[in-house]
């Protein structure tokens, strides 16, 4: 039996249909102050259709589009805390200029002598993403 649209998601139906681990979550929870799931008894969290569309958009922006946590950061600030369209918000914040919201200027590109591909950087920046996690989970 699948759940309504419009019902609640528990962390593990979230990190399921979002292919994104448990851990990135309650993670990302810290990083976006937007991401305010419901708390029950125990600490059990309850996420809102808002708030999976939400946590939907900043995995797109992460991992489909390489934003550093600053950098999604930067552009959730700008846009309200709202992602409604993130194709369109990425494409619109490079189309103006703005160097904080490019993946590659703000991650220190060099001048188009980058012997990387997109797709490659995209990997990199995961998996850099992933280790400075667990950094702070350690510490």
């Amino acid at each position: 039996m699948q759940k309504s649209p419009d019902a609640f998601r528990t962390i593990s139906e979230v990190s399921t249909e979002l292919e994104v681990p448990q851990h990135v979550l309650r993670f990302w929870e810290t990083k976006f102050k937007v991401v305010k799931p419901l708390k029950r008894g125990g600490g059990r969290r309850y996420y809102r259709p808002s708030d999976v569309e939400l946590i939907r958009g900043i995995r797109d922006l992460l991992y489909k589009h390489g934003f550093t946590i600053r950098g999604a950061q930067k552009l959730l600030k700008e846009q309200g805390g709202r992602i409604d369209n993130v194709d369109a918000m990425v494409s619109a914040a490079r189309a103006e200029g703005n160097p904080a919201l490019s993946p590659t200027e703000s991650n220190g590109g060099n001048g188009g002598s980058d012997p990387l591909s997109g797709e490659a950087k995209v990997q990199l920046r995961r998996v850099l993403s992933d280790l400075k996690e667990l950094k702070e989970m350690l510490a």
